[in-house]
């Protein structure tokens, strides 16, 4: 392909793509396939002659469609948002185009750059404390990892290094072996499953702080824990709050948990994959009351704020801390600016060496929507979700689980699990929309997801129709089926 028939071609895709997305509510959001539907349909082999991109085009709705979940569809509330926007799009096309690999600031300096501003924009968007930012000569800074999974991993790592360290220089007769076996991390029991993750990796222990009725833990759940493991002997290094947990878009207490963390010398993460977008609000920039007091805060754009997968957003207080657990140098990354103090070299921050030109993509959103345009986006999905939480309260059938704070909505029909896990799955069945559950303590739970772009008031009301006839439907069923044993 030349430059000629890359021309045509991609004015093509863009017109598909563009149709795509515009016609996407006509599309099932849910596919009709069962496992390893795709291999029969494809050769065994690669092509040993090329073949005419008319044939590949052709094979996208052939093939490749009819096992797409349409993530993007105004009928899909499962999961969280997968933020998508049309110059989000064309930001990675143009990343795509450059194609540089930014592991140095040297491999590519507008991709180092560009990064940093764009994370410093963001970090005073949602009035994130001076200390994170780079500026010019700070001593944070903020980095775009591919997902909020990574941020926890890089931060544990970081911690579990600096917590070696420090008791290394007090208690010197302590091999790093010993001090491993004794290290502790801590999250919420509502904590997302990469935290756990993130201490296997890192092969150190890891304990879960017991919520209160509100799904949140406070500062004397914490406590007590810590006071535990240290007359153990453990060593407690690494917390990881959550604001918007993945069940139910609950609220660490962070002004408690922030000074118990600080006074313990405990390395204090905060999660904040999904919520963090909406603290671009004023109304909701409370909920991060307390961030003053971590050692590192992500956040994902991709979920919630226009910019499409994969740009997860993490900030550090001390970027050394960060940077000092993975610093190396071989000859041939050197260059001789880095000793300058002037350029960050982002492979110390992450865990792949190479990366992308990922901040395009928040340069163009945030430049064409403007603070304000994010602003309402956000506020729109948090009115759509108030709107679904007042058509099930208006249904006594039904009860709502936790407290709506921002577009998450957990619901279920009164009665055992099972009732609801035979509504979710003639629901699922249907494949008009698209739900996922959760568990709030022995509950088995639904959770209602404004996620689309284009997701309007209309969609709500369908779905909660289809929603409430499905469950008129089983509850007449269930009734007859219990009425007869």
């Amino acid at each position: 392909m030349d430059a000629a028939e890359f021309r045509k071609r991609g004015r093509e895709m863009v017109d598909y793509v563009a149709d795509y997305l515009e016609k996407i509510d006509k599309r099932q959001v849910f596919p009709d396939v069962e496992p390893g539907y795709l291999r029969p349909l494809i050769p065994d082999c690669a092509p040993q002659e090329p073949e005419s991109f008319e044939d590949i085009f052709k094979d996208i709705e052939k093939i490749i469609m009819p096992g797409v979940t349409h993530w993007h569809s105004p009928y899909f509330f499962a999961y969280y948002p997968a933020a998508s926007s049309f110059p989000a799009l064309l930001a990675d096309m143009l990343c795509g185009g450059i194609g540089c690999v930014g592991f140095s600031w040297a491999s590519s300096p507008a991709c180092t750059e560009l990064e940093t501003v764009m994370l410093d924009w963001l970090g005073k968007m949602i009035h994130l404390p001076e200390e994170f930012l780079a500026g010019k000569d700070g001593q944070g800074g903020g980095v775009i990892q591919g997902s909020a999974s990574e941020a926890t991993l890089m931060a544990l790592l970081a911690a579990r290094t600096k917590t070696i360290r420090r008791v290394q220089s007090e208690k010197p007769e302590l091999t790093e072996a010993d001090i491993m076996g004794r290290l502790v991390a801590y999250a919420s029991d509502q904590a997302h499953s990469s935290v756990e993750r993130a201490a296997l990796i890192g092969g150190v222990k890891i304990k879960n702080v017991s919520s209160d009725d509100t799904f949140r833990v406070c500062g004397s759940a914490l406590k007590k824990v810590l006071d535990e493991d240290r007359a153990s002997g453990l060593i407690p290094f690494f917390f990881c709050a959550t604001l918007g947990t993945t069940p139910s878009c609950s609220f660490d207490k962070l002004l408690e948990l922030g000074p118990i963390c600080n006074k313990e010398n405990i390395w204090m993460h905060i999660d904040a994959a999904y919520a963090g977008s909406a603290f671009i609000c004023p109304e909701f920039r409370h909920l991060l009351n307390g961030v003053e007091f971590a050692d590192s805060f992500n956040f994902n754009p991709h979920k919630w704020l226009l910019v499409n997968f994969d740009c997860s957003t993490m900030w550090v207080k001390k970027r050394l801390d960060l940077t000092g657990a993975f610093k190396l140098e071989p000859l041939y990354l050197q260059h001789h600016h880095q000793e300058s103090g002037l350029v960050t070299d982002y492979r110390h921050w992450q865990i792949p060496l190479g990366r992308r030109f990922r901040s395009l993509k928040l340069w163009f959103v945030l430049r064409i929507y403007g603070v304000t345009g994010l602003q309402e986006h956000i506020r729109k999905h948090v009115r759509l979700s108030h709107q679904f939480e007042h058509l099930v309260l208006q249904d006594e059938r039904f009860e709502i689980c936790a407290e709506v704070v921002l577009g998450l909505v957990c619901f279920r029909l009164k009665g055992p699990n099972e009732l609801n896990e035979a509504l979710l799955k003639r629901i699922n069945e249907s494949k008009k929309i698209h739900l996922v559950p959760c568990h709030l303590r022995e509950k088995f739970v639904l959770r209602f997801a404004i996620c689309s772009r284009t997701v309007e008031s209309t969609h709500i009301k369908f779905a909660w129709q289809h929603i409430s006839q499905l469950a008129t439907d089983l509850l007449k069923t269930w009734e007859q089926n219990h009425h007869q044993q």
